[in-house]
């Protein structure tokens, strides 16, 4: 059963998609707070967190920010409100891999939590593809679900990874925005733009100056192989 960590104050909220989520045959751990879901993060160890942005205390994004200094590769779902884009953008460069906008529908968020598992579990393995691949100082292990960086490893998380595969099985090759969110994020009609940036800008920023991820501008991005 996964196991989901889901932080919500709305006592009716919280109790309401705790109970369907267990109906959908995932296990649950609930928290009110941003601090009380730091601890059960530690003492859960949950295979996927459901983050409300608007917390007491300490907000939705330090808690974002705070899971995502102690696992790079967890998976997490922001919850935001309906029509709260500029929360939406800062939520997905602070570290989330999803969102849902509320009222949350038991159906999408038992879609985008599996989906998001299924990007996790599914690793780099891909028939006929090398294990490893090299990029200047940008190591590329498929198999293993590991990318390194002038030896070093980058810890990336789930939808990072899935990007930067989708990106570099192809290099040169453009993608645009929509092909990235059905490859990715498998999203289609609903698919979102802001999760492709927001996700090449978090990438970028661990890979450090490396400009392997290029923009085309009015298509979308491309991996260079230098």
């Amino acid at each position: 059963m996964p196991r989901v960590l889901l932080i919500e104050d709305d006592p009716a909220v919280r109790d309401g998609v705790a109970l369907a989520l267990r109906r959908q045959d995932h296990e649950v751990a609930a928290a009110e707070t941003g601090e009380e879901g730091l601890e059960r993060l530690r003492s859960f160890r949950p295979d996927v967190v459901v983050l409300d942005l608007m917390l007491p205390g300490m907000p939705g994004l330090d808690v974002c920010r705070g899971m995502r200094a102690l696992d790079q590769t967890l998976p997490i779902i922001m919850a935001t409100a309906r029509g709260d884009d500029e929360d939406i953008v800062v939520g997905l460069e602070a570290g989330a891999d999803d969102y849902v906008v509320k009222p949350v529908q038991a159906r999408v968020l038992d879609a985008r939590i599996r989906a998001v598992l299924r990007r996790a579990a599914a690793g780099g393995a891909e028939a006929g593809i090398p294990k490893i691949e090299t990029y200047g100082d940008l190591a590329v292990d498929r198999a293993g679900f590991a990318v390194s960086l002038r030896g070093v490893p980058v810890p990336l998380a789930p939808s990072e990874m899935r990007l930067l595969l989708t990106l570099s099985a192809s290099p040169g090759q453009v993608f645009s925005r929509q092909q990235l969110l059905e490859a990715v994020w498998e999203h289609s009609y609903h698919g979102d733009s802001r999760l492709v940036d927001a996700c090449v800008k978090r990438l970028r920023a661990k890979m450090g100056d490396s400009g392997h991820i290029q923009t085309v501008r009015g298509f979308g991005y491309r991996f260079a192989a230098r």
